[in-house]
């Protein structure tokens, strides 16, 4: 089963107010084990970058308002290219694999967004595994954010200071394998089963025997004398009877 675990930095929150994606990140997994294929690429919003969002991504200085200079290792959006121009390998890298998201609804509405923008077919939204939804789930009452659920199953993101679409991508799959179970959810099971069936086929014909020798009686006399009272209250058709020796 091929699943691709995804990731999307943006401009706010809201693509009908004029929101954008300038970050996408998405890796592969085959029977949930990561195969090594990725997709990843920055996006020209073509608009500015609030100041809110830089804040959480600290993606394109260069759009802020005034611009800022670009510090070493931090990314600038004016020079990558337009969704338009990424949208269709986009789709060609997800196929027709289930997507697994942390808040899908964010993700698929901004993803749907874009292609329907450029006139590329839309994602159905039942492709869409949330794993924040799988979290809240499972463990009811409990903080369900990708930080919290890396704390939760000793999952190390040290290196997430800030939001980033491929990171948190390669975080996200360790946290959905953990949340399936493991990174082999089915590992064994077969055997079992298979086990299973043939002990139950074994116990199908099995009976019990009488013992060779009677466990000793663990009533007092009181108890056994009570007992013969309460029976002989019920009268000759008391159950009981039919099996005093």
């Amino acid at each position: 089963m091929r699943e691709i675990v995804l990731d999307t930095e943006t401009t706010g929150f809201d693509p009908q107010q004029g929101d954008r994606i300038v970050e996408i990140g998405a890796l592969e997994l085959f029977n949930h084990m990561p195969t090594g294929e990725t997709f990843h690429v920055y996006i020209n919003p073509e608009r500015g970058m609030p100041d809110e969002a830089f804040g959480v991504h600290g993606i394109g200085c260069d759009l802020l308002s005034p611009p800022q200079q670009a510090k070493p290792g931090q990314i600038t959006l004016r020079d990558k290219p337009v969704f338009k121009a990424v949208g269709q390998k986009f789709l060609d890298f997800i196929g027709d694999a289930d997507l697994v998201i942390h808040n899908a609804a964010f993700d698929m509405k901004f993803l749907n967004a874009e292609l329907r923008w450029v006139n590329l077919p839309e994602i159905p939204w039942e492709r869409a595994t949330d794993t924040l939804d799988i979290a809240r789930r499972k463990y009811p009452g409990s903080p369900a954010s990708l930080d919290a659920l890396c704390r939760r199953f000793g999952i190390d993101n040290s290196s997430r200071t800030l939001h980033g679409a491929l990171l948190d991508s390669e975080i996200l799959a360790e946290v959905y394998l953990e949340l399936i179970g493991g990174r082999q959810p089915d590992f064994g099971l077969s055997a079992v089963a298979e086990t299973k069936t043939k002990t139950e086929e074994v116990l199908s014909d099995w009976r019990p025997m009488p013992r060779k020798t009677p466990l000793a009686s663990r009533l007092t006399q009181e108890e056994a004398a009570a007992h013969d009272s309460f029976i002989e209250k019920m009268g000759d058709g008391a159950i009981w009877k039919r099996y005093q020796a």
